[in-house]
């Protein structure tokens, strides 16, 4: 096992995690500025008001993705599996 092959999937782990988390983290972040926008307007300064539709997005960003982060994680894991596989044989 080279230093070269280990950067490499150390790089795709990092690249899959990120790939896998941006759906929820953009919804988010887009709720958290439509909910600012919205208290900015109405001069509404309520801290906890942000949290629940913040949480209902990425659950529901969640729900929505799943099907897709699965299969972006099983390819990175059999990806995995297949380097393994060349490593020994």
């Amino acid at each position: 096992m080279t230093p070269d092959f280990v950067i490499d999937i150390g790089r795709e782990a990092v690249k899959t995690v990120l790939l896998i988390s941006a759906p929820m983290l953009l919804a988010g972040l887009v709720v958290g500025l439509l909910v600012s926008i919205f208290q900015a307007a109405t001069q509404i300064n309520e801290q906890t008001m942000t949290f629940i539709p913040k949480i209902v997005a990425v659950l529901v960003a969640l729900i929505l993705f799943a099907p897709w982060i699965i299969r972006v994680m099983l390819a990175f894991t059999n990806n995995i599996f297949h380097s393994i596989t060349l490593l020994g044989g």
